[in-house]
């Protein structure tokens, strides 16, 4: 049977430990992994003829944090108390990492590519880290996403490394960060290319090899200092509280479990520290809010994400050019999202004032990324050269896909939708964008009903990850596979909806929309609506929203519903 965790050791007694879990394709924490780790740890520590160890990864990336599908079973059942046992206990993960720190001989981590979560917090628990300088790699504490927090250490082990502010700040937002940002931070000592990681790495533990973490040395002091009646301390954590307010209105518990985490466990011991650790990660895991969201966000994303609802039977497609009619805030922020995935887009609108204006949306955007130093001069050039504006709808006739997004009238689209139909081959699928209007009844205007198909994205398309696709009555499973293929090359999660007034997403926000106007109506204060909103859990009231997408907007799309 296969390792999770390998262990050589050259000629130089430094033992590389490579993680290696076996069916996945970046490493999680799994049992396996669990064992493995202890016993190279062991082997490390009992063999004399071994001075230290390096830790790195035989996959592209280092590690990831735990196996969250595994974690489900833990979650059935079970108490806060009970949890905390596992979690905490001499088998856990978490147990692991301390003894690797405290067991006198010096760890490197040689982190070849990203690194989150259980990941991240491995290498902090080494006694040193060199970073692959990578673009591509990103490392993060992202648990409070799925409503958890760091718990192999994380809110420990980083306040202590890199001050309160600055741990709260990445922990609370789940940030990600490159790996000249955590060496600027001090979360990593040293970057490296990937060809001499191991060897600095290596050359650490030959120089120095220091094998006792800062925070177990007698006078260590928290960077920054974190004493209660400081100034300093109070304005970090009175802040850190005011932010998680403003942001979750307390409807998640994870944020504000981090910040008591860091107040209380760096206070007192890192061992004890730790124990305060599991016992809150124990209560978020026996919660109901961290299941729902890693249900939704991770394991449904996941599968949404592989394109779990693709027919059977159809080759996979790659659009090479899109087609794109409408050149308004949807159509220019789908060209956006398109051009930048590599695809040729030919952006079609009545007036060639009206395209151009639709693909400097796109040249905008760029600019700014080149600005803040995430994209050079040459890369956006690249993309904005691949969007072609144009009146024709011949122009139309070679792209593998069109997507439509003019104005919600049924006489607009049906015009548009027969001009396309006329160029463009047989085959070719007609992707209409609506957020209201049904699909079956959009696709008689068309000849070949069977290859339409709905696809509602959502404003501002370049951040928003969700696409709805929408199966009118006659749309076939060709088509569906066509549009999942394009959502997944623009790196979106798809879902796949039936045909019916506002399809799911606008169907359901609505109802809150129209509650929140009978309300109004009844003589109930607007402060009052937007308020109770909050405090459910809306970022942005039901009202505001009206006034934002325009209430012009929404009864014209009543009229045509």
């Amino acid at each position: 049977m296969s390792k999770a965790v390998t262990m050589n050791v050259g000629n130089d007694g430094i033992a590389v430990l490579s993680l290696d879990v076996q069916g996945k394709p970046m490493n999680v924490i799994t049992p396996e992994l669990q064992q493995d780790l202890r016993e190279c740890v062991e082997k490390v520590v009992s063999d004399e003829a071994i001075i230290g160890a390096v830790v790195t990864s035989a996959k592209n990336d280092f590690m990831a944090g735990a196996d969250l599908k595994s974690m489900s079973p833990l979650m059935a059942g079970l108490g806060a108390a009970e949890l905390a046992k596992i979690i905490g206990g001499p088998d856990s993960i978490k147990t692991v990492y301390r003894e690797m720190e405290i067991c006198g001989k010096p760890f490197a981590a040689a982190i070849n590519g990203t690194a989150l979560g259980g990941g991240l917090e491995l290498a902090l628990a080494c006694h040193y880290r060199v970073a692959a300088d990578r673009q591509d790699a990103v490392l993060g504490l992202p648990e409070v996403q799925v409503g958890l927090l760091p718990g192999a250490g994380g809110t420990q082990r980083l306040p202590r490394m890199i001050g309160c502010q600055a741990a709260l700040e990445l922990m609370t937002q789940g940030r990600h960060i490159k790996p000249a940002q955590a060496k600027a931070m001090g979360i990593v000592d040293a970057l490296a290319s990937q060809e001499e990681l191991i060897d600095t790495a290596k050359a650490w533990i030959k120089d120095k090899g220091d094998p006792v973490q800062p925070w177990d040395k007698k006078g260590f002091k928290i960077p920054g200092g974190l004493d209660a009646n400081r100034i300093g301390t109070i304005q970090t954590f009175l802040i850190a509280n005011a932010l998680v307010a403003k942001n979750t209105n307390h409807n998640y518990p994870a944020p504000i479990s981090i910040v008591s985490c860091v107040y209380e466990g760096c206070q007192v011991p890192i061992d004890t520290g730790l124990r305060i650790e599991t016992n809150y990660f124990a209560e978020l895991l026996a919660g109901p809010v961290a299941g729902n969201m890693i249900r939704t966000l991770f394991v449904n994303k996941k599968s949404a994400d592989k394109l779990r609802a693709r027919p059977e039977g159809f080759a996979k497609t790659k659009v090479t050019t899109l087609g794109m009619l409408g050149a308004g805030m949807m159509g220019s922020g789908i060209t956006l999202v398109s051009a930048r995935s590599g695809m040729n887009v030919v952006l079609l609108d009545s007036t060639e004032e009206l395209a151009v204006k639709g693909k400097q949306y796109t040249e905008k955007f760029l600019e700014k990324r080149v600005k803040k130093g995430k994209m050079t001069t040459e890369a956006a050039a690249e993309v904005l050269d691949r969007i072609t504006v144009t009146t024709d709808f011949n122009d139309l006739a070679s792209c593998d896909l069109i997507i439509e997004a003019v104005f919600e009238d049924r006489e607009i689209k049906a015009d548009v939708t027969q001009k396309t139909e006329a160029v463009i081959p047989e085959e070719t699928i007609f992707a209409s964008n609506t957020s209201t209007l049904p699909i079956t009844g959009l696709a008689e205007s068309s000849s070949r009903p069977n290859s339409f198909i709905g696809m509602h994205f959502f404003s501002p398309v370049e951040r928003m990850p969700l696409v709805e696709i929408i199966l009118g009555k006659e749309t076939s499973d060709q088509a569906l596979a066509v549009a999942l293929d394009y959502v997944q090359q623009i790196r979106k999660t798809p879902i796949v909806v039936n045909d019916s007034r506002g399809f799911f997403t606008s169907r359901v926000f609505s109802t809150a929309c129209n509650e929140a106007n009978t309300m109004l109506m009844e003589g109930v204060s607007p402060a009052l609506i937007e308020n109770a909103a909050r405090h459910a859990g809306y970022p942005v009231g039901p009202l505001a929203v009206q006034d934002e997408t325009s209430i012009e907007l929404g009864y014209k799309i009543h009229l045509q519903t």
